[in-house]
């Protein structure tokens, strides 16, 4: 897995178990000046990007352990609908495999091999899209964030949210450094206290019931 590395764009993510697709992929993303993370496994992506939110996934459907799909679910859980994701695949390439990928919540579908112009005009295209703000405090936090916000709200330690939500506890720390920043808190009182003030409870409970639907 390669960190964010040149440029001052990004950073995108490519997740492909292909060496050197991700190397060719990557040395024309930083060609055009974005910054670059690379991951091999549907593991090495989530990890990547809860440590460093990536502007664009490009994803490939066939990976070891977690398929390219429950990488999307994940990430749609946990940035929203505001993070562009690719999916791309090699062997996946009739029509049917590309509305599976668009109903998993993929924006966009690309068949290996493709014209790497082609690609690099996609990936602006949707990079430069216009994206949905919600004014006010609180407005940047992601639908994850706002279902740790509720947990914490209600009291539940960072051991009991990551049972509750089935990761990890250091991943419910990193949440909850992100939600005290972007609320301005310095702890949860005042991340609380911030919550009911400004009625971030309505957001994180329209995020959780979609959530618990089986």
């Amino acid at each position: 897995m390669r960190r964010p590395t040149g440029g001052s764009r990004g950073p995108i993510l490519v997740v492909d178990d292909d060496d050197a697709f991700r190397a060719l992929i990557g040395a024309v993303l930083e060609h055009c000046g974005y910054l670059l993370m690379e991951a091999s496994t549907g593991e090495e992506a989530l990890e990547a990007a809860s440590a460093v939110p990536p502007e664009l996934v490009l994803l490939d459907v066939r990976l070891p352990g977690i398929s390219g799909y429950e990488v999307c679910r994940s990430f749609r859980e946990e940035f929203g609908d505001g993070l562009p994701i690719i999916f791309v695949s090699g062997e996946r390439t009739q029509s049917f495999d590309r509305v599976a990928g668009f109903l998993i919540g993929g924006d966009d579908y690309l068949v290996k091999p493709f014209a790497l112009d082609e690609f690099v005009a996609r990936v602006r295209r949707h990079l430069q899209r216009p994206t949905r703000r919600v004014e006010g405090v609180g407005a940047s936090l992601t639908n994850r964030e706002l279902e740790v916000l509720q947990l914490l709200t209600d009291g539940l330690s960072q051991t009991q949210i990551a049972g509750r939500l089935f990761v990890s506890p250091k991943t419910v720390g990193t949440h909850t450094d992100r939600i005290f920043k972007k609320l301005g808190a310095h702890n949860r009182a005042q991340a609380v206290s911030l919550t009911y003030q400004h009625g971030l409870l309505d957001r994180a409970q329209e995020v959780a019931r979609p959530a618990s639907t089986p």
